[in-house]
């Protein structure tokens, strides 16, 4: 890693554009749709009256691209720890945006203990210039640490209350849902591919971790948002293990006034897959 240069790494906007079509693929890839005869997921599936699931900012970020390039980061060494949004305002179903990607800190956990870099992104319209979201991503590097950073976050995990959950929203991935989901952008074959999976430690290729943010936030649309993405201000997890095609996603819930704590688990082994989950909703 170049510390401490790489605090002062940021990116030119990167603009692209999305349209209905891509707006769709996003919601087919963390399973809406699956159940053909839900009318409260058809707005994300079907152009007529279109609307894009929240966590959707987290493919479109391309500013990050520059910061991880030019970190001297090893990418192979890396694991994606958390991620974060901001809604501003609602993702439009189809838009040209700008993209921006900045190193927000980076923690150093030590000698032979890794580091962590926090990056911010904001999703802007290229026309308008209205700010849609602000998301943060933090990238665990295995090959990094000692470096003599500071060993304080300022991003603070959300504690979880210890009561019972006061709802729970089970959701099934498809056996294929890597083969979809990849085709938003990420296409490492990890996820796909058995060899790849095998070297890397696990028994069969992993469900991206980006998907299953998709599916906790499908489950917190259910539970508590009507399935209006409006509602949805913030989106915050820690990823703490991976999740299979296949097997079905338990989000647990806890609403305290307007924030909705959650982490979620699979049904099929005793493993907790997101942390520290927590949503504000609008009020």
């Amino acid at each position: 890693m170049r510390y401490p240069e790489i605090l002062s790494i940021s990116s030119e906007p990167v603009v692209t554009t999305y349209t209905d079509k891509d707006t769709i693929l996003y919601a087919l890839s963390v399973g809406m749709g699956a159940d053909p005869s839900n009318t409260h997921e058809l707005p994300f599936v079907y152009e007529n009256g279109l609307c894009a699931v929240p966590t959707m900012s987290a493919v479109l970020i391309a500013g990050a691209g520059k910061v991880l390039a030019e970190s001297g980061i090893n990418i192979a060494m890396t694991v994606h720890g958390e991620e974060r949004i901001r809604v501003h305002k609602p993702l439009p179903p189809n838009a040209r945006i700008a993209t921006n990607g900045r190193c927000l800190s980076v923690v150093d956990k030590g000698a032979n203990k890794g580091a962590v870099v926090n990056i911010e992104c904001t999703i802007a319209d290229a026309v308008t210039g209205d700010l849609y979201c602000t998301v943060i991503m933090s990238i665990f590097c295995r090959g990094d640490g000692g470096f003599g950073g500071s060993s304080e976050s300022a991003l603070v995990p959300h504690e979880i209350p210890s009561r019972p959950p006061d709802k729970e929203v089970a959701l099934k991935t498809r056996p294929d849902q890597a083969f979809i989901y990849r085709l938003n952008g990420d296409r490492n074959p990890l996820h796909v591919d058995p060899k790849t999976a095998a070297k890397a430690g696990f028994e069969r290729p992993i469900l991206h971790g980006l998907c299953t943010y998709g599916f906790a936030c499908r489950a917190v649309l259910q539970a508590y948002c009507d399935f209006d993405p409006a509602k949805i201000k913030t989106f915050d997890v820690r990823f703490s293990s991976p999740v299979y095609p296949g097997e079905t996603i338990i989000t647990r819930m806890w609403k305290d006034d307007s924030v909705v704590s959650f982490e979620c688990g699979v049904a099929e082994r005793a493993v907790t897959v997101i942390k520290n989950g927590r949503c504000d909703l609008a009020e």
